[in-house]
């Protein structure tokens, strides 16, 4: 029934397994991936007709984790999966990269990739199994597919590399890097590093290169025993050339000219007056207008392209290393607890950073575990800032990938939870784009977070780097515009400190790109970042010393772990009263932590007090200031330790004798007493004729002394 076809092969020291024929038999292509015990059904399907109508390629990718790959039920109400998580998001974008430049030029077939995590054994991650079986159920699909490609994980610690680092090891790396490419080029990176060097995440990038060609040599056997026939390739229209050769007689000057335009919007008028024009050329010739907007996209890349590459000069009057005009200021929102605003050339980016307790960390319920989040970092696009309407919602694949990436960025630049009890959430709204919007967002971010006073390791930067590449030569460009992103062949971004890379995230447009290549976007992206931070110091250069006055400041204390439970009370009643009556967050640890966060310090300091009334015992012969919370005959009761309350004796209220003890206090007043002493029973004895009301000194001798002058 079944026509199995297999492929195994050892690699970082697992076994890989490749399998087709057993499961999703009717997709253009399967394959079950199997690594350790982590195993993802990858399936590859593909419209037999293009979609009329369309001018780009409709690529779908969905990577999706069942809950039942890790013997978990999902939370939640329904006890189902919903909608992907940030992290499925990621992943969804991981695949596509790479794979999207490898499909044949004019193919417009909706297409769509499923991969479906069916077991993780939580030590070896699904991401790279997930991308190796997309290129292999592409491979042996029959589907236009120029591949395939192989992926690997790369870490480093003590100066060696390591290939797919399993969970705890990538704990202990100094480097997480995913790399992804063909035989012979790098298509795609995507990384989080602790301040390397160039070298160091160049020497990472290839390293997975050379790992990953074992895979690549197991698909195409694979691929050769059980690959289904190739489907034709797309025929260009015979009336493409023509509409070219009169486009360019017709317009070609024109929208050269128009490219000399260097403010954005000025541009786009001046071009879209151009294309208008161009397509009126065909107004009458059905056939030839149905290609004619692709046809004047070329032309577009054309000169654009050659422009630079003939020239060394950019769209907007740039050469290929200048870094576009910058403008830094903080503090420019009064009641945010940190906030930025950063605008390079015509990119701006406001940054707000807002700091909170433990109480609003994010749960996040993953495959390998439940875990806490503290640092959170939100990017937001919204279609003003390209002076476009759009829809307003909720954050697409592309507003979390770039969040994302800022969070690589700046997280390994954060000092640890215990040196710093905040959590800490950053907002970038993106208030005007043309180009690298994310790595505004990083810089933004940077200013943001030491303008709410969280000490940074050293403030960060990014840059974002492109490509034009003919057979004629190359040009890597630093600080790259939208349309230079749209027409060129490269998305090279690069963020880090003077120290070294923090972050580095790689997109391809062409079918790879070499090590040379990279090494020079490497240099040319550190000699920018250099200049970006220097910047951005003429705001800032370093985290202010305190929070922001209307910030929560958080004081820590430690308590035995056997308090815990009498400070949280019978069903949380106690510590909920606590949090009510002196306006603080209160969070409590297992090993006995408490974090009291309040922005005022006094009621701060109650908290603290009472938390330590119940956790300890007062002291006796001590003084403590405190409140007279009830007169009686014989005496009064006094607040004087958190909850705690003891009883002055109307004989201990003055050293002269008291008829009535409302004569000398009244109720609410605030008095220092000091503890005579505590019976078996818990009850505590105070005196105030021993301590000077004013300044709360002991005076029990003196009041000894005087007592024992007294005539009989």
């Amino acid at each position: 029934m079944f026509q199995i076809h297999r492929k195994e092969l050892m690699w970082g020291g697992r076994k890989l397994v490749l399998e087709t024929g057993r499961m999703a038999r009717q997709a253009d292509g399967a394959v079950l991936v199997t690594y350790g015990e982590t195993t993802v059904l990858c399936t590859a399907v593909a419209a037999r007709a293009p979609r009329p109508g369309i001018d780009f390629f409709p690529l779908t990718v969905n990577y999706q984790e069942k809950t039942f790959a890790a013997g978990k039920i999902p939370g939640g109400f329904f006890k189902r999966e919903g909608r992907p998580s940030e992290r499925e998001t990621l992943i969804c974008r991981l695949i596509d990269r790479p794979i999207r430049p490898l499909f044949a030029d004019g193919f417009r077939n909706e297409t769509q990739i499923i991969a479906t995590v069916l077991s993780h054994d939580l030590e070896n991650d699904s991401d790279i199994v997930a991308l190796i079986g997309t290129s292999a159920a592409l491979t042996i699909s029959g589907i236009p597919f120029m591949g395939p490609i192989g992926a690997a994980k790369v870490g480093y610690a003590n100066g060696e590399y390591i290939l797919n680092p399993t969970a705890k090891q990538i704990e202990e790396s100094q480097l997480d890097l995913v790399v992804a490419g063909t035989a012979d080029a790098v298509l795609m990176v995507e990384s989080e590093a602790q301040e390397l060097s160039e070298d160091v995440m160049l020497g990472a990038v290839m390293f997975g290169h050379t790992a990953f060609q074992p895979v690549i040599q197991a698909i195409i056997e694979l691929a050769e025993r059980c690959a289904k026939d190739p489907w034709d390739l797309p025929a260009e229209a015979p009336e493409v050339a023509a509409v070219k050769a009169k486009m360019f007689e017709s317009v070609g000057s024109e929208l050269r000219e128009a490219y000399r335009e260097t403010v954005k919007q000025n541009r786009y008028a001046k071009v879209g007056a151009v294309k208008k024009k161009a397509l009126a050329l065909f107004a009458d010739q059905p056939a030839e207008l149905a290609v004619a907007g692709g046809v004047f996209k070329d032309l577009e890349s054309d000169i654009v392209r050659g422009n630079i590459l003939e020239t060394g000069i950019r769209i907007d009057g740039r050469d290929t290393k200048t870094v576009r005009p910058i403008v830094c200021e903080v503090g420019v929102l009064p009641r945010a607890h940190g906030a930025a605003l950063f605008t390079r050339g015509e990119t701006q980016a406001l940054v707000v950073t807002t700091l909170g307790t433990g109480q609003d960390e994010q749960i996040i319920d993953a495959l390998t575990g439940e875990y806490r989040e503290h640092f959170m970092l939100h990017y937001n696009f919204p279609p003003f800032s390209v002076g476009e309407t759009g829809r307003v919602g909720s954050p697409g694949r592309r507003e979390v990938g770039h969040g994302k990436l800022a969070w690589r960025a700046v997280h390994p630049l954060l000092p640890k939870k215990e040196e710093f009890p905040y959590t800490v959430r950053v907002v970038s709204e993106i208030t005007e784009s043309n180009g690298s919007s994310s790595m505004a967002t990083v810089c933004g971010t940077s200013l943001s977070l030491m303008d709410a006073g969280v000490p940074l390791k050293a403030p960060v930067a990014g840059i974002a780097m492109g490509l034009i590449k003919e057979p004629s030569g190359f040009a890597v460009l630093s600080d790259i515009l939208g349309d230079e992103d749209h027409l060129g062949d490269m998305d090279f971004k690069v963020a880090g400190t003077e120290s070294g890379v923090t972050s580095l995230q790689m997109d391809i447009k062409i079918a790879g790109i070499t090590e040379e290549i990279m090494k020079i976007a490497l240099g040319q992206a550190r000699d920018g970042r250099l200049h970006i931070l220097g910047e951005m110091a003429r705001a800032l250069d370093a985290s202010r010393i305190e929070v922001k006055s209307h910030a929560p400041r958080v004081t820590m204390i430690t308590v035995p772990k056997e308090k815990i439970r009498e400070v949280i009370g019978t069903g949380g009643k106690v510590i909920r009263e606590i949090c009510e009556k002196t306006n603080c967050k209160i969070d409590i640890e297992d090993d006995g932590t408490i974090k009291v966060a309040a922005t005022d310090s006094a009621d701060a300091q109650r908290a603290i007090d009472w938390i330590k009334s119940i956790t300890s015992e007062p002291e006796v012969g001590t003084i403590y200031k405190g409140k007279v919370v009830k007169l009686v005959e014989f005496g009064a009761f006094v607040n004087f330790f958190g909850n705690r309350d003891g009883l002055v004796h109307i004989s201990e209220l003055a050293s002269k004798r008291v008829a009535k003890v409302g004569d000398v206090i009244q109720e609410g007043q605030e008095v220092r007493v000091k503890v005579l002493g505590i019976d078996e029973r818990g009850k505590v004895r105070l005196s105030m004729k021993v301590v000077d009301q004013a300044t709360g000194e002991d005076i029990s001798k003196k009041a000894a002394a005087e007592a024992a002058a007294e005539p009989a």
